[in-house]
């Protein structure tokens, strides 16, 4: 029916964005249009035009998406997969709305009965206030994700808690996850050479499971560091429980505010993504202050290809506001600014699409154990931030790495060995 309410929408998201719909499209009046065999954007009401007229792209699709107001029926990931793939070859522009498409959209909308006041934002979306970066502020920022509740990232994680990317060093049956976990965090253990009784900083240290591994395996004396109150709960948890007390400190701190008491070796593992390119350089500078010359410093951290403030509109303002990535060079820049010597940098990207994609599995099984706990719409936000995770590392518009550094001896000596013994 091309005069159906799903072809006149179709046609003009087709103006918009200079070609074909790479996925098909069905309105609430059960008409559609668009390929048959891809996966079908659903318009459950007028609500979702609504959302995307005051709010076009990237943003207004994910309020419509959240509430449930717009689905997608078929793969998620194959559609974000078919729309980056045109925009990459140059067959989907992006969209670029002029006073002339505007007054378009305008008029359409109100042929489709559409037009209406603003929807209400969901609560979901993190409103932070106060000055970029400032203490109050980030403790606000890492709150808003970290702190959504203990019991949701048990359901998410495995048991170690390792909220970040694992390392995959097997193919066989029945490893999987957890034991990818464990091997990332051996690996960082053995980058950071940790023998007994050395002592440990781990800056930004999540659920704690480099501070649990390092001290059990290692025999290190340890001391963390975060900004989440649920984080410092749970933490303090596990170490009554593997009777590590007395060899590991947790605190609720910011990095600017630890004091000159230099450690062995100096851990943050995806923690710098939060700390913003103006204040980059007072990080670095504290991971230099904190460790003892001759002692190692390894990051793990998300990257991009240019210094840009979060991840996109979506991520933003629902998982992480005030996130800033960079290319992996200019990381590499300010750690030897800040007077370490780079050592070693180990790309993992792939290993984060495996990563992500366990966990987007993990929260499909839980689904509804999920659903009790943060709500429909939590969960549907958490599924779009997978999934599109997973795709954005698989298809090298981010990347993960760890960058190994060391501080050196006033004589300009590292002490580092001449080979890599971590790969032993």
């Amino acid at each position: 029916m091309p005069n159906s309410t799903a072809h006149r929408l179709a046609s003009f998201a087709e103006q918009l964005l200079g070609g074909q719909l790479p996925v098909g499209l069905r309105t609430w009046d059960g008409t559609r249009a668009g390929p048959v065999d891809a996966p079908t954007v659903v318009l459950r009401n007028r609500r979702a035009l609504r959302r995307l007229l005051y709010a076009p792209g990237e943003l207004g699709l994910a309020r419509a998406y959240v509430t449930g107001d717009l689905d997608v029926e078929g793969d998620l990931a194959d559609g974000f997969r078919r729309i980056w793939s045109l925009t990459r070859t140059g067959e989907l522009n992006r969209v670029k709305i002029g006073p002339r498409t505007w007054a378009e959209a305008v008029s359409l909308a109100a042929r489709l009965g559409v037009a209406g006041p603003p929807p209400k934002p969901p609560a979901e979306e993190a409103r932070l206030t106060g000055k970029l970066h400032s203490l109050l502020r980030d403790k606000s920022a890492i709150a808003h994700h970290y702190d959504l509740g203990n019991a949701f990232y048990q359901l998410l994680l495995d048991d170690s808690m390792a909220y970040s990317s694992a390392y995959f060093t097997s193919d066989e049956p029945g490893y999987g996850l957890a034991e990818a976990q464990h091997d990332k965090l051996e690996m960082i253990c053995r980058k950071l050479g940790l023998r007994p009784g050395m002592r440990l900083l781990d800056i930004g240290c999540g659920w704690g499971s480099l501070l649990v591994h390092a001290a059990k395996h290692h025999g290190v004396h340890a001391v963390g560091i975060t900004l989440s109150a649920e984080q410092l709960q749970h933490i303090r948890g596990r170490l009554a429980q593997h009777d590590l007390e007395d060899r590991v400190e947790v605190r609720r701190q910011d990095y600017r505010e630890l004091p000159d008491a230099p450690f062995d070796a100096v851990a943050s593992i995806e923690m710098g993504e939060h700390v913003g390119e103006v204040n980059y350089p007072a990080y670095t500078a504290t991971l230099h202050k904190m460790v003892k010359p001759g002692g190692r410093v390894l990051i793990q951290q998300m990257s991009r290809g240019t210094v840009a403030p979060g991840g996109g509109a979506f991520i933003e303002r629902y998982i992480a506001p005030d996130m800033t990535m960079r290319p992996v060079g200019r990381t590499v820049e300010h750690l030897e600014h800040a007077g370490l010597e780079v050592r070693d940098v180990h790309a993992m990207r792939e290993h984060y699409v495996w990563t992500v994609r366990a966990w987007a599995d993990t929260l499909e099984r839980n689904w509804a154990d999920v659903v009790a706990l943060i709500g429909e719409t939590g969960a549907r936000v958490w599924r779009l931030y997978l999934v599109g995770g997973a795709l954005a590392f698989e298809e090298n518009r981010m990347g993960v790495d760890q960058i190994l550094s060391v501080r050196p001896h006033p004589d300009g000596t590292s002490g580092m060995p001449a080979t890599r013994e971590w790969l032993r």
